[in-house]
């Protein structure tokens, strides 16, 4: 693929993951609207958002087996269809059982566009660039997280919750017809090369030894659970906790939240930019670099709510929005690396269905049900834990790294590894 396509599908992707984003996270700043029409409590908010991440989980797997084995344009073309919809839907919704349906469905949708872009993404670019790329990539999240969280704020308020879902499911349905015809990648044979220089196929116990018997994988998909659980804790509640603590107007409370999670859109490309960097230097900053970040984090969080009230904890917390997300970009990178190239969207869906497991799905309601307790102030203050969890994980990932990939690379090889 050209330079100049590779590109083409880099931004469509990035269009797409932005506007997955927005519908994803636009509800987060109509609680007090759904909880004043609908009688919700701060659980059942929390509800609404995890059970996005809990129908990812639910069907990621497969659908990742679909991507890596047929098409990834086609599939992500039908995914993005199907979530937009799905969000427009939420719009029409009189009841909380409605309402959770209709966001079971925006995961169904979403739930293999991050391994199969990702995948695309990984066989496009070189490897010696894949995080800078990946970061690049990701910082669409944040974009599209503070963008359906501001504009789902502000059109709630002046025009009314219900239009805030129609106005970020239209453009998904368009870019989704456009992608449709973007020219795809040959699909990777599932092929081995044995220790006597025999190619011969993969059988099914190969392909699981890929990830069970992968200690890199295990450790930083655990660490990027915990990390993603402070990521969505923050960008489910911080407009709670502006509204209530600040006591401002909801709007202004989703603007401030955004404006801390948006700075991720910094954060992102410069933790993918310095990890490649440290790389050069030594093979193991892809686990280095996000388990300091994560320390920092922790300090961050730490200080912010536990000491901090008004300009001081929103300064500390813009520092946040940073350092947050520097951890995805080589996440997702080692997630590639150290696996067959044929199975690449299958293992960052193995990342997913952790992450979503152990961090996404379960951020929302577990703080939801401590702020019902104690109040959400007093609930934020757990966050720096799974910080500090976090990079004791990847610290320990980056002793085996090296030989992970080493031997990622000697099972795959009959013409050199994929540019990607």
């Amino acid at each position: 693929m050209t330079k100049k396509r590779s590109w083409t599908v880099f931004w469509l992707l990035f269009l797409l993951y932005m506007f997955d984003y927005m519908d994803r996270m636009v509800i987060v700043s109509l609680f007090p609207f759904l909880k004043q029409d609908m009688g919700m409590t701060d659980a059942q908010c929390g509800l609404l958002v995890s059970v996005v991440y809990w129908s990812i989980l639910g069907f990621s797997f497969p659908v990742s087996i679909l991507v890596d084995r047929w098409s990834r344009t086609k599939s992500i073309s039908i995914m993005a269809v199907i979530w937009s919809m799905a969000t427009l839907a939420c719009a029409f919704t009189k009841t909380f059982p409605q309402l959770l349906v209709a966001r079971t469905a925006i995961g169904i949708g979403e739930a293999g566009y991050a391994p199969g872009g990702t995948a695309m993404l990984s066989a496009n670019f070189p490897m010696e660039k894949r995080a800078q790329i990946l970061g690049l990539w990701n910082a669409s999240i944040p974009l599209g997280s503070a963008l359906g969280i501001g504009i789902g704020g502000f059109v709630a308020h002046h025009f009314g919750w219900r239009h805030a879902f129609g106005l970020v499911a239209f453009p998904g349905l368009v870019l989704a017809v456009l992608f449709y015809f973007v020219k795809d990648y040959k699909t990777v044979t599932l092929t081995k090369i044995e220790t006597t220089g025999k190619e011969t196929k993969m059988r099914l116990m190969d392909m699981a030894r890929q990830f069970t018997h992968n200690k890199t994988l295990l450790c930083n998909n655990l660490a990027f659970a915990l990390n993603v659980f402070i990521t969505t804790a923050l960008l489910t509640w911080l407009p709670t906790y502006f509204h209530r603590i600040n006591g401002i107007a909801m709007d202004k409370a989703s603007l401030k939240a955004g404006s801390i999670m948006l700075l991720a859109i910094i954060g992102a490309p410069l933790g993918g930019f310095l990890a490649d960097t440290w790389m050069k230097t030594n093979k193991k900053a892809r686990l280095l670099f996000p388990a300091v970040s994560s320390v920092f984090t922790g300090i961050l969080l730490f200080v912010a709510f536990g000491f901090l009230q008004g300009t001081g904890q929103y300064l500390v917390l813009l520092l946040v929005g940073i350092t947050a997300v520097a951890f995805v970009p080589s996440g997702v990178a080692v997630t590639q690396d150290v696996v067959h190239p044929g199975l690449c969207a299958v293992s960052l869906s193995l990342n997913i269905i952790i992450q979503h497991l152990l961090g996404s799905s379960l951020a929302p309601v577990v703080i939801g049900n401590f702020s019902d307790m104690y109040g959400i102030a007093r609930a934020l203050t757990v966050l720096p834990v799974f910080a500090f969890f976090a990079a004791t994980l990847l610290f320990a990932g980056s002793f085996f790294y090296e030989k992970d990939l080493d031997e990622a690379y000697r099972i795959w090889k009959p013409s050199g590894r994929l540019s990607g």
